[in-house]
């Protein structure tokens, strides 16, 4: 049966490009472009289905509907409304600009720039559909554009809610990391489902959650909905079933995992289990609450990956330095581990007690954040049969 093929656009956090890039290719799918904060990839209507369920770092996944250079609103009216528009949105489709970004480009204003394509957009129709007036009562088609150096890049979007939404998260923490952000950062280390892996910080348990997720295979959008799986006669319901019966024949929840989390508050340890049984993974966590002065493991090679407080509130600042030092001294206790921290406070290295053996910017959200990185040593090689023990 033929498929169409798109250009799909998935944004991602700043500085994560070549995780998200990696899991395009592991899924099968050819890279067209990496540009800041955004991954373009070819793919039909099946990969629209698989990327919305299989990929854990993007933002969301977006149809690339055309690109177009504008100086003026004029040209921007006019790019809208070449693009073809009727071939995605029906007659009594629901559509709108849900959000415009602009960096270094004439046009600026998000709301002017929301409303003229807009107008484009229901010009265009107008001609096709032979109507004067769209009831707009059907299923939601929103776009998304980014405009950067005058290019406009018009997106439109098949995910709804942010894909970090997995699902599985009806209570959080103060400040929680986002679900494909951690997961991001897990990729970024040599973790894998054979290897300890301990959050000290766990809050709302998150990175252990993501961390199992992963070990099981469980596709990250499994528990969730998709805009696009309500446009029929754009992609099939066939293809979401056939994308669903492939995302559950590859989870394994008889792994065997040791990943645990660890919070100082009784109320996050419950939360984090709540969360992690939503997701389907809580057979494979162990929560418990347990302050950070008292992180210990008797095994060897394991991972600490957490995400500290960073002291947003003054009186939580001024027991940062404290915390983490405490952090830096029950690493060293660890034997041959490796630590992996997130987090915007500037001294965390000197409080730690030791500087990272790499460290990167990354944006949560709009805030600067660093990713510390403290490598242990790899565990010795299991020794092939056969091979002489020397």
């Amino acid at each position: 049966m033929f498929m169409r093929k798109f250009e799909l656009i998935a944004p991602c956090h700043f500085g994560l490009e070549a995780v998200l890039k990696k899991e395009i290719i592991d899924l099968g799918y050819e890279i067209l472009q990496v540009e800041d904060g955004r991954v373009l990839f070819e793919g039909d209507e099946e990969a629209v289905c698989r990327a919305n369920l299989h990929l854990r770092t993007a933002e969301r996944i977006l149809i690339r509907m055309g690109s177009f250079p504008a100086v003026t609103f004029e040209d921007l009216f006019q790019g809208t409304k070449e693009l073809p528009w009727e071939s995605f949105i029906p007659k009594d489709g629901k559509f709108w600009v849900a959000k415009a970004a602009s960096v270094k480009s004439k046009l600026f204003s998000p709301s002017d720039i929301q409303s003229i394509m807009k107008k484009a957009i229901v010009e265009r129709l107008k001609d096709v559909y032979h109507i004067n007036w769209f009831a707009e009562d059907g299923e939601s088609f929103p776009l998304r554009v980014f405009i950067m150096k005058d290019m406009v890049t018009v997106g439109l979007d098949t995910t709804g809610e942010s894909l970090h939404k997995r699902g599985y998260r009806k209570l959080t923490a103060k400040a929680p990391i986002a679900e494909n952000l951690a997961a991001a950062l897990i990729m970024l280390t040599p973790w894998k489902k054979d290897r300890i892996l301990v959050d000290p910080f766990c809050g709302s348990g998150t990175f252990p959650i993501e961390a199992a997720m992963m070990a099981a295979n469980m596709a990250p959008g499994l528990s969730r909905e998709f805009l696009s799986e309500n446009w029929e006669h754009l992609i099939t319901k066939q293809r979401w079933y056939d994308a669903l019966d492939e995302a559950n024949d590859l989870v394994d929840l008889s792994v065997d995992a040791d990943i645990q989390g660890y919070d100082i508050d009784d109320a996050m340890v419950t939360i984090s289990r709540e969360n992690a049984k939503r997701a389907g993974v809580d057979k494979l966590i162990h929560f418990q609450r347990r302050p950070v002065s008292e992180l210990n493991h008797p095994k060897k090679y394991g991972f600490l990956i957490t995400n500290p407080p960073y002291g947003e509130r003054l009186e939580e600042k001024e027991k940062l330095p404290e915390l983490y030092h405490t952090l830096g001294e029950r690493y060293q206790n660890l034997d041959s581990w490796s630590m992996y921290v997130i987090s915007a406070y500037e001294k965390t290295e000197d409080s730690i007690g030791r500087k990272a053996d790499k460290n990167r910017k990354i944006y949560n959200g709009m805030m600067k954040t660093y990713f510390y990185q403290y490598m242990g040593p790899k565990p010795p090689g299991k020794r092939r049969s056969g091979e002489s023990r020397g």
